[in-house]
């Protein structure tokens, strides 16, 4: 037991960043839920490398980097919003568009100053290990408003989910609510971000709530097996970190990954299993 107790309960940044891990987990679960029950993954991956002018920005004039994740992300809103809007092109398109834009323009703004090398480390992977009780407060709170937006919201982001059309007969406003369902990932990005890092931070809103897809038909029970399996990545991913010396983000994501095909082959297999039988009882 000394394997799976000790690490955490003998390193205090080993405790922090689990707890850091699963408040994260829980946002990304909420926000996640929604990403893959809707189609989003494209603007979730779009969001999670475009804000990176803005952080790389934030760095270089001596801001938190938060604030430029925020501000690259209502850029990226806002553009995907006025080109959908304005012209004949696919939200696609749009969001295809500013993605490789924003990217290119944060790894210019990278490559351009010698100072950057320790934090785009930091901004692509995270500093879950190093993670300080200010921002665990500052995730808390952001997880808190999350969930909180998402059980306001439950209703609409529902019909969006399955029928924009019937969201819109029943009085809800399609854009209005689809643009909050993006300020909400977009939220998430951004405060996820110092943890995992925008490289993973998407991997964290895709994997667990996919596989919570996987084994459920109801939103509430599909986000609950999201946050069990965000929750069971990170404390997994930190073990694994810890005994092998490995990176900590990429490890916790990289299991999220793994449990996600776990569980996708054992739910195919049972599928396949199940088809057999009654094969076998109609012959």
């Amino acid at each position: 037991m000394d394997l799976f107790i000790t690490p955490f309960s003998s390193n205090s940044f080993m405790l922090q960043a689990l707890v850091a891990g699963a408040l994260v987990s829980v946002s990304c679960a909420v926000a996640g839920t929604f990403i893959v029950l809707r189609g989003l993954a494209f603007i979730g991956d779009a969001l999670a490398h475009g804000v990176l002018p803005g952080i790389a920005v934030a760095i270089l004039v001596g801001f938190p980097g938060m604030i430029g994740a925020a501000i690259g992300a209502v850029f990226m809103i806002g553009g995907i919003t006025l080109i959908t809007q304005r012209s004949r092109l696919s939200s696609d398109t749009a969001i295809g568009l500013l993605f490789i834009g924003m990217l290119s323009l944060g790894v210019a703004i990278v490559s351009r100053s010698s100072s950057f090398s320790g934090d785009l480390t930091r901004i692509l992977f995270g500093e879950i290990l190093g993670i300080s009780m200010t921002a665990i407060l500052i995730q808390l709170v952001a997880t808190v408003v999350i969930a909180a937006t998402a059980t306001v919201c439950s209703r609409p982001f529902m019909l969006l989910s399955f029928d924009p059309e019937q969201a819109q007969v029943a009085g809800f406003s399609v854009r209005l609510y689809h643009n909050i369902m993006l300020l909400m990932i977009a939220a998430t990005v951004v405060v996820s971000f110092q943890t995992v890092g925008t490289l993973l931070v998407f991997g964290m809103l895709i994997a667990p709530a996919g596989a919570g897809a996987l084994l459920a038909r109801r939103i509430q029970i599909m986000m609950a097996w999201a946050i069990l399996f965000g929750v069971l990545s990170t404390y997994i991913g930190l073990l694994i970190s810890y005994h092998f010396d490995l990176a900590a983000g990429a490890a916790i994501t990289l299991v999220t990954v793994v449990i996600f095909f776990v569980v996708f082959i054992i739910k195919n297999l049972r599928t396949g299993h199940a088809g057999q039988l009654e094969g076998v009882a109609h012959g």
